[in-house]
């Protein structure tokens, strides 16, 4: 079981090995038949100290999926399902400096909070930013600098990529955009096929191409 070293972890661009969508040459998805919840029973102890370290306010589910992605490339992609979280969890204890009790020395009231007006509407034409931030963010790889119809608005909902680092909580729209097929994956895709995806506003510009 690979934790990782504490010095291996680094702030690293969101393209990092983690972000798969529409990459090639990982091999077939394997179906394991009566599957058990947990493998071993150490997985399960794992899963329950993230749920009561989640629960005390150690740290947010932002934090903890940054926390993966900052793993070595190489533990990524070899270190089984519980073993990254089992490392995520290490570091965040490390960074933080959490007392043995499990109590957040951080204050998360002293973070910011920021409410930005709705910008669109269903039926909107948006096109996704081609961003490449240092951080956290959910707008995928793939889906970047895409163009694409609003379909419906929700929220606000937390933007993940400043809560990743408790930078601030900035409650945003999220909009399911939905994109043509071939937008997204080229001229393989089928012609009538479409994806939706559930967006930020922070992620989207108004589509100006005609």
């Amino acid at each position: 079981m690979t934790t990782g070293r504490a010095g291996a972890y680094t702030l690293s661009a969101m393209n990092g090995i983690h972000d798969l969508g529409g990459s090639q040459g990982h091999g077939a998805v394997v179906v394991q038949s009566g599957e058990p919840v947990f493998h071993a029973e150490w997985e399960g102890r794992v899963r329950g100290m993230f749920t009561n370290l989640l629960r005390a306010g150690v740290f947010n589910l932002d934090e903890f999926r940054h926390a993966q992605e900052r793993l070595p490339q190489a533990d990524y992609l070899t270190t089984s399902y519980y073993a990254r979280w089992l490392a995520a969890i290490q570091l965040l204890l490390q960074e933080k400096g959490t007392s043995a009790d499990g109590a957040p020395r951080a204050d998360p009231d002293s973070i910011p909070e920021t409410r930005p007006e709705t910008d669109f509407a269903p039926g909107d034409r948006v096109v996704t930013r081609n961003m490449h931030p240092l951080g956290h963010t959910r707008l995928p790889r793939y889906a970047r600098a895409k163009h694409g119809v609003v379909e419906s608005v929700r929220g606000p909902f937390l933007l993940p990529d400043t809560n990743a680092q408790r930078r601030s909580r900035d409650w945003e729209p999220v909009y399911t955009v939905v994109f043509p097929a071939r937008e997204l994956w080229g001229a393989a895709a089928g012609a009538r096929d479409t994806v939706s995806l559930d967006l930020w506003q922070s992620y989207l510009e108004e589509d100006t191409v005609e």
